[in-house]
């Protein structure tokens, strides 16, 4: 199972967040994203596009490196993998 981690900001759009388990069993990016859609209706659309790619403000990493499929999102995720989901955040 990767263990998902997010930015306190994603906590604020989804409070249910911090209520649930955020262990999820997948082989990649896209099964995370997918599963974590499932238990959170709404946060696949919140960091992914009406075709499903990466929001260009959004950055996910799979263990230390930064995932380099921002179209289809087949990075794979490993047993054990910490995947961090993140926004970006501007202003000034």
């Amino acid at each position: 199972m990767a263990k998902v981690e997010l930015t306190r900001h994603l906590y604020e759009y989804f409070p249910r967040l911090s209520e649930i388990d955020l262990d999820v069993d997948a082989p990649n990016v896209a099964g995370v994203i997918a599963e974590l859609e499932r238990r959170i209706p709404g946060f696949a659309f919140y960091v992914c596009d009406e075709r499903g790619r990466l929001r260009q403000h959004v950055n996910i990493f799979v263990g230390d490196e930064m995932i380099t499929d921002r179209r289809s999102l087949m990075d794979t995720v490993e047993d054990g993998t910490r995947v961090l989901i993140m926004q970006a955040l501007s202003g000034g």
